[in-house]
């Protein structure tokens, strides 16, 4: 079991693509994690997260951490780190909503309130 937990993980630090990227002035990472037929994407900044549909925004919310999920624009998912900023905000917890984050927002604009 041990070795099998190993190996998954080995797997996803092998095929985790980590992009950095500006937003204006400001450095973001993002991740993009394959997990079978699609992909988890997410973007961080030091205040908060921006994430496609499978970010429990509302959990991060117990950890005082700013999150939006967004929709994707133009397809049926969110694949990259260019659909996570075009997507459109669907939903943001209590603490991004504080931040000046609300629905129908880019993902790109959500992430300009966490920087």
């Amino acid at each position: 079991m041990h070795l099998i937990f190993h190996c998954q993980i080995k797997c996803m630090e092998e095929c985790m693509e980590e992009k950095k990227f500006f937003i204006g002035e400001t450095e973001v990472t993002g991740y993009v994690i394959p997990i079978g037929k699609v992909n988890l994407v997410l973007a961080k900044t030091e205040n908060g997260l921006v994430g496609c549909g499978a970010i429990d925004v509302i959990a991060l919310e117990k950890f005082n951490i700013p999150a939006a999920k967004v929709r994707p624009a133009g397809s049926d998912s969110i694949r990259n780190i260019e659909d996570l900023l075009s997507g459109m905000v669907v939903v943001a917890n209590r603490d991004a909503k504080e931040a000046g984050i609300c629905q129908d927002i880019t993902g790109k604009t959500a992430l300009e309130y966490l920087l």
